[in-house]
């Protein structure tokens, strides 16, 4: 027992210590969903139209309203992330969205990019591989195949919910912790304007 509390609790307040900057957790992850938000409600908005034929076409009852909603959710969503305003209530209409991304990608399978194995791997996606191999084969044989994977090699794009799952769950961690401290407007509107509020 004395080796534990001797060992053990130094261990434990230096690692208190970092609750100092514990602000870091919910500013990264508002900073890395921001440009993901923006790019996909900025894609919907330049090809609205596309946007409402392809909601449509998967069955959503008033494809323009839930392309406007979802379009409108992802832009002012990506705003707020950014400065850290209404994070928690932004959070709730992101998660719709990702949980309606993530239905309708449900057939596919987990991966986002399809893989030959693994715990995750489908016949679909290790069709996706065979296929994609031909495919570098032929590139090689008939293509300038460096040039074409200088900067990334070939994949097949799966669709799977992977990217949706992991989106949903960063903005369930923002609606039950926030924005955090220093970096995010909640904070100083909730320090200067509203009442501390008690739990009992």
């Amino acid at each position: 027992m004395n080796f534990f509390v001797t060992l053990f609790l130094p261990l434990q307040r230096l690692l208190d210590y970092t609750r100092a900057i514990d602000f870091l957790g919910p500013l990264m992850l508002r900073l890395y969903l921001v440009p993901i938000f923006w790019m996909a409600g900025s894609n919907k908005f330049q090809g609205f139209d596309s946007t409402v034929a392809w909601f449509g076409s998967m069955g959503m009852p008033m494809p323009e309203l839930m392309a406007a909603l979802a379009t409108g959710s992802e832009l002012l969503g990506a705003i707020l992330l950014t400065i850290g305003l209404a994070v928690r209530w932004i959070s709730i209409p992101l998660m719709v969205t990702m949980a309606v991304a993530a239905t309708t990608h449900w057939q596919h399978g987990w991966l986002a990019i399809a893989e030959g194995s693994g715990i995750f791997s489908t016949e679909r996606t290790i069709g996706a591989i065979e296929r994609l191999n031909v495919s570098k084969d032929i590139l090689k044989e008939h293509g300038n195949y460096n040039w074409l994977t200088q900067d990334g090699g070939l994949v097949v794009l799966n669709n799977g919910i992977e990217f949706a799952a992991t989106y949903f769950i960063m903005l369930l961690v923002l609606f039950f912790i926030g924005g955090g401290r220093y970096f995010s407007l909640d904070y100083w509107i909730s320090k200067h304007f509203m009442p501390e509020i008690k739990i009992s």
